[in-house]
């Protein structure tokens, strides 16, 4: 059911009524246990939404690392508050639980794109962007790659050492022994 709420979505930019019988129907369920899992999880917005749904993740590990911020950033920029999609229909903001990103926190996602690391500066940046049609560069904002440490690796940090010369050769007779 839910990769095919998901895909309804997709195809309208919300998740309308009428999508949803049609699943109800594809499924052979009764509308209501279709419009039991829409209400049930935030991923399903059941108003039209803008062009560009900015998410900003508001859960205790973004909230600590500045997410009032980062909301106050999106607020300001585009004029409207949570809930709410500017005049023109480009853009809706969500105040949503976690995104998943904890160690990149704070946070955002628009439509399916992560932003993490995040400053105020950045979320501006990233909001100024798509207003001019850009597609700002999913991921961290702070130079990282992914989500390792930001004062750098503190484990693994060369390669794994073998096991010695001593410890080979044992291998290796243990290795024949089993051989044979």
């Amino acid at each position: 059911m839910i990769p095919l709420l998901d895909l309804a979505q997709r195809q309208h930019g919300w998740l309308p009524i009428s999508a949803m019988h049609r699943v109800a129907d594809i499924l052979g369920l009764p509308n209501m246990r279709v419009y039991e899992v829409a209400t049930f999880y935030t991923m399903f917005m059941r108003k039209p939404t803008g062009t560009y749904h900015v998410q900003v993740c508001t859960t205790t590990p973004c909230w600590l690392r500045g997410s009032d911020e980062i909301m106050t950033a999106c607020k300001e920029k585009l004029g409207i508050g949570a809930g709410e999609t500017t005049k023109d229909g480009k853009f809706t903001i969500s105040e949503v639980e976690c995104l998943g990103a904890c160690v990149n926190a704070p946070m955002i996602a628009v439509n399916d794109d992560y932003y993490e690391d995040l400053t105020a500066k950045d979320t501006i940046e990233i909001l100024s962007d798509l207003k001019q049609g850009k597609v700002p560069r999913p991921g961290p904002r702070n130079g990282r790659f992914a989500s390792e440490p930001t004062g750098g690796l503190t484990s693994l940090t060369e390669e794994p050492k073998g096991p010695g010369i001593r410890n080979a050769n044992r291998l290796l007779v243990i290795q024949l022994h089993i051989v044979r």
